[in-house]
């Protein structure tokens, strides 16, 4: 856990909504990087690490998180969530393949934070995960949070910000409740 604990600067605990909360706390503070450092390599490096986590952090949502949690309660709400995810990928792809110094940069970075906040705080933090809690014991939020933990490490190192250009064809597709 080496990695993780570089990424989002802290120890985290292996409940999934724990580590969920703490990816998005260090987008946040990514976003707050990008906005405050001028051009140039500073920004370059936050932004860098910020589609990595992104990425990543959709992919373990995508893979293991929301078929997890799929029921017949959560379904919609899953499902907007990998369509939310899609217009995201969306955006990072077209920022990726731009130069950041470009001057559409900003305006592009500015929508990109304002869907994962609203996607993150909104609907996850504030729908979503009291749901998880109520329907899966501390043991059960163990175990999915230790498998995002070990597929967010093998992930981020791979920098998964290079698939997210192959990822904007569709939403990612989720099990039936």
């Amino acid at each position: 856990m080496g990695i993780i604990r570089r990424i989002l600067g802290q120890e985290t605990t292996s409940d999934v909504l724990d580590v969920l909360k703490s990816h998005h706390d260090r987008v946040d503070e990514l976003f707050e990087q990008i906005e405050k450092s001028a051009k140039g390599a500073q920004r370059t490096a936050a932004f860098t690490e910020l589609a990595d986590l992104l990425a990543a952090h959709a992919t373990v949502e995508e893979k293991i998180f929301y078929p997890s949690v799929m029921t017949k309660d959560t379904t919609d709400q899953l499902h907007e969530s990998v369509e939310e995810h899609l217009g995201m990928k969306r955006l990072l792809a077209d920022l990726i393949v731009n130069q950041v110094d470009e001057a559409t940069f900003k305006a592009k970075i500015k929508v990109l934070k304002e869907q994962v906040s609203h996607h993150a705080h909104k609907e996850e933090e504030a729908k979503l995960f009291p749901k998880v809690k109520s329907m899966l014991g501390a043991d059960e939020r163990a175990a999915i949070g230790n498998e995002v933990l070990a597929m967010f490490e093998e992930l981020i190192v791979k920098h998964p910000m290079n698939n997210v250009a192959s990822e904007t064809a569709e939403a990612a597709p989720l099990p039936s409740p």
